[in-house]
C-alpha cells in the first residue's frame, strides 16, 4: 500500500474508515427473502451475525436473553454492575441520572465496588435457564483471576475484550496472561480482541482463538483517540485482519478463525461495509444502546468511561428509538440506518446479488468518501 510522507522523518500508510468506502452492485440481484444472514462459530449457529457488546448500557441478563431469542448473542460484562451489585437496576438508574459534571468521578466510585464471584454465577445461570447461548466477557487483566469462576458457572462462548489485546503482553510487574496456554485449557470457544493490524491478528489466531475482535477507540462513547492518540480506521482494519485469517487458514492447514468487527458500527450501512471488508459478524454497542429496552435507558457508556486512573470514554446520550426487536428486524420508522439493521443487510446483499455472508465478503468495494448528515 502506498505510503504518504508526513515529514522528512516519518511516513504513514493511508487507511480507510467505513465512511470512506461504498459497495457497488453486480450484474445479479436477488429477493431479500432468499438471502441467508446466519453465522456459525464452533457448534453454535445464529440467525443474525450480531454480538451485543459487553457494556452495561447494552447488555443485562434480561437483554442477553432477549438477544439470544432473536437469534443473536448477548455478551454480559462480567466486570460490570451486574456482578458487583445485587441491586444492579438501582445502580443503572443512578448512572443514567448523573449530572454531566460529576458523571465520570461518580462512575469511578461505582465501579470500584469489588466483583463478586457468586454474582457471576447467578447472572450466567439466569441466562442459561432461559435456554439461549451464554457468553461473558472479561478484560485481559481480570481473566487470570476470574476465569475459573466463569468456566465453573458455565459459558458457551468466552470473550477476552480490551482496548487492545496482544499475544505478547510484556510486564515487569505482573505475570502476563499466557493466551495460548489459557485458550488450550478451556473447553469453550474464545474470542479475543481488539486488534487492528494484520500482524497482531495473526499472532492472536496462532493462540487458538476461535474469533478475533477488530478495532478499538472507534465507538461513540470512546475518547481513546483523544486520550491516547490511538485510532483504527475500521474498513482497513477489518480488511487487514481478514487477510490474516486467509493466510492463517493456509498456515494452519484449514483452521478458520472468525473476524468480528467491533467499533465504528453505528448504522446498518456500517454493518454492511464491515461484512464487505471481510467480517463474519459484528459486535454492536451504540446501535443496540438505542433500544427502548436497553439497560442504559437512552444513555451509553463502556468500561473505558470509568477507568480508575485514565478514563477514555464518556457517558453519552444516544436516545431510545425503538424496541430491540424492531432495531434488529424492523419495520423501521427512521430512514437513517439506525433501525431494521438485519433487514438492511439482507437488502444490500440482495441488491448486489449475494446469497450468504461468506459470498458477500467478495463484493466489489470502492473508495467514495462522504460526510454523514446531522
Amino acid at each position: 500500500m502506498t505510503e504518504i510522507e508526513i515529514g522528512r522523518a516519518k511516513r504513514a500508510r493511508r487507511e480507510y474508515s467505513f465512511d470512506d468506502i461504498a459497495i457497488v452492485p453486480s450484474r445479479r440481484t436477488r429477493d431479500p427473502r432468499d438471502v441467508s444472514v446466519s453465522w456459525s462459530i464452533d457448534a453454535f449457529t445464529f440467525e443474525a451475525p450480531v454480538m451485543a457488546a459487553p457494556m452495561d448500557s447494552v447488555v443485562s441478563p434480561a437483554t442477553a436473553i432477549a438477544i439470544g431469542k432473536l437469534g443473536g448473542l448477548g455478551v454480559l460484562d462480567l466486570e460490570g454492575v451486574w456482578t458487583r451489585y445485587e441491586n444492579a437496576e438501582d445502580v443503572l438508574a443512578e448512572i443514567r441520572d448523573l449530572p454531566a459534571d460529576v458523571a465520570t468521578a461518580r462512575m469511578q466510585q461505582i465501579y470500584a465496588e469489588p466483583i463478586k464471584p457468586e454474582l457471576i454465577k447467578e447472572r450466567l445461570a439466569e441466562i442459561r435457564a432461559a435456554g439461549v447461548p451464554v457468553a461473558g466477557a472479561l478484560s485481559p487483566q481480570r481473566t487470570q483471576d476470574l476465569h475459573q469462576t466463569v468456566v465453573d458457572a458455565g459459558v458457551d462462548v468466552f470473550v477476552i475484550r480490551g482496548t487492545t489485546v496482544s499475544a505478547e503482553h510484556v510486564s515487569k510487574n505482573a505475570e502476563p496472561l499466557n493466551l495460548k496456554k489459557f485458550i488450550y485449557e478451556l473447553d469453550v470457544p474464545v474470542i479475543v480482541g481488539g486488534a487492528a493490524t494484520y500482524t497482531a491478528a495473526l499472532h492472536l489466531m496462532r493462540t487458538g482463538a476461535a474469533g478475533v475482535l477488530v478495532g478499538f477507540g472507534g465507538g461513540a462513547a470512546s475518547t481513546t483517540r483523544a486520550a491516547l492518540g490511538i485510532h483504527a480506521p475500521m474498513a482497513t482494519a477489518v480488511a487487514d485482519v481478514a487477510g490474516a485469517r486467509r493466510d492463517y487458514l493456509d498456515e494452519s492447514g484449514g483452521r478458520y478463525v472468525h473476524v468480528i468487527a467491533d467499533g465504528g458500527l453505528s448504522t446498518s450501512g456500517d454493518i454492511v461495509k464491515a461484512i464487505a471488508c471481510g467480517a463474519d459478524a459484528v459486535m454492536l454497542g451504540t446501535a443496540l444502546a438505542r433500544a427502548d429496552d436497553a439497560p442504559g435507558g437512552g444513555w451509553h457508556w463502556g468500561p473505558e468511561a470509568h477507568h480508575a486512573e485514565l478514563p477514555r470514554g464518556n457517558r453519552v446520550q444516544v436516545g431510545s428509538i425503538a424496541p430491540l426487536e424492531q432495531i434488529l428486524f424492523g419495520p423501521s420508522t427512521v430512514a437513517d440506518g439506525r433501525s431494521n439493521l438485519i433487514g438492511a443487510v439482507r437488502r444490500s446483499m440482495a441488491t448486489t446479488g449475494y446469497s450468504d455472508l461468506k459470498e458477500f465478503q467478495r463484493v466489489e468495494v470502492i473508495v467514495a468518501p462522504y460526510h454523514r448528515q446531522g
